[in-house]
């Protein structure tokens, strides 16, 4: 038999939202993915009307770290980084997404990706290997690569 503590008993039938209600709806996001505190607090206030309650729950989530900003700093920036995004784009995304500065900071610091050579695979695979022609086709490069979150220097 489980044993529940009070904050955690289930709801009984009806419309009344418990603890444990959302409690396991944040487990179930974050069995998918890392979530950032803010996007779980957004994702939960969505489906649950008990704005306090969920702050309490994901409170205890980050007590227990199985929330961690740092861990999904860490996750977003490497899986952006497959997908061929540049370092500022990353850091603008996670700041949107409620994490610290000095997390994002630490995140960059622990990784070993070789942005030249993303900007480079990034490159090839839009432009082909022929420098730009004129003036309008480099403007065009560099748009592209701001708009990924790379410097705008183009080897």
């Amino acid at each position: 038999m489980t044993e529940f503590r009070d904050d955690e008993k289930p709801a009984p039938a009806g419309d009344a939202v418990s603890p444990l209600d959302i409690r396991r709806a944040a487990m179930d996001l974050l069995a998918r993915r890392e979530h950032s505190y803010r996007e779980l607090t957004r994702k939960l206030s969505v489906r649950f009307d008990a704005v306090e309650m969920i702050r309490i729950q994901i409170d205890r989530l980050r007590d227990e770290q199985l929330q961690s900003d740092a861990r999904f700093a860490e996750s977003y920036l490497y899986s952006r980084a497959q997908r061929l995004y540049g370092p500022q784009r990353i850091r603008a995304e996670l700041r949107e997404r409620g994490v610290s500065d000095e997390l994002v900071v630490a995140a960059f610091g622990a990784t070993d990706i070789d942005w030249s050579a993303n900007r480079a695979k990034l490159m090839l695979s839009k432009f082909g290997d022929k420098a730009p022609v004129d003036f309008k086709e480099k403007a065009k490069r560099l748009r592209f690569l701001q708009y990924r979150g790379f410097s705008t220097e183009i080897d």
